[in-house]
């Protein structure tokens, strides 16, 4: 067995589906849970219509995340549908002119003209529709819309993260209850940015930063105005 054989490769590109709708969850359930949690706490509420909030706030979180991600790729996915039916028509009725578009595509990407009919001509034979999707549309296996994985994905991930500043809420005391939310909910956004980012490949400093960041302004502007509405009323 050549070397060549033996080498194999795993791309994080193929994680980009499940990665960011588990990292969008995630993140959401911990922010806007923890913010409502914080605002309701800042307005002097007992601590059992603290609960009651963070609860609700799980649930509806969970299946507003569930049906948003649902019809954003679904819509993703029709418009996908709707460009192979219409290139699976084109190719039908204009089978030449197809193959001269492919062959430009890749003349464009470096390969002389004669070199680029007889690739365009031999990928065409074997799979039309499948060398136009992936080298006129970009719609490939990896990359393709998956609407029932990105919302089960996010209901899920968006319920472990708001369930993180819940659990906080049973083992603190009513005094600390905001500032132990919060410096708790931060120290969980850090931790599911430096998760996400070494799950991606990407720079975990700068993401952790970035999640932590956004993450602390949702939460003071939330008891900024839980505790001003908490004094007027």
């Amino acid at each position: 067995m050549t070397r060549l054989h033996r080498h194999t490769e795993s791309h994080l590109v193929s994680r980009i589906g499940w990665l960011r709708a588990a990292v969008l969850g995630a993140n959401d359930g911990i922010v806007s849970t923890a913010s409502l949690i914080v605002g309701v706490a800042a307005a002097s509420a007992a601590t059992s219509d603290v609960l009651i909030a963070g609860v609700a706030g799980l649930v509806a979180g969970a299946m507003s995340m569930a049906a948003g991600e649902y019809v954003s790729v679904s819509s993703q996915s029709d418009t996908e549908a709707a460009d192979l039916a219409r290139e699976r028509a084109e190719q039908s009725t204009q089978p030449i002119f197809e193959r001269e578009e492919l062959a430009r595509i890749y003349v464009k990407r470096g390969l002389d003209p004669e070199l680029a009919h007889q690739v365009a001509e031999q990928l065409m034979a074997k799979d039309a529709l499948g060398a136009h999707a992936r080298d006129e549309l970009g719609i490939s296996e990896v990359t393709t819309a998956r609407p029932i994985q990105a919302a089960l994905t996010s209901a899920l991930s968006f319920a472990v993260g708001a369930a993180m500043p819940l659990a906080m809420v049973l083992l603190m005391p009513p005094s600390a209850l905001v500032a132990g939310v919060s410096i708790g909910s931060l120290v969980f956004l850090a931790l599911l940015g430096a998760i996400g980012a070494r799950a991606g490949g990407a720079n975990v400093g700068r993401a952790t930063l970035r999640v932590t960041f956004w993450g602390a302004l949702a939460m003071a502007l939330t008891a900024g105005i839980g505790a001003v509405f908490g004094t007027v009323v």
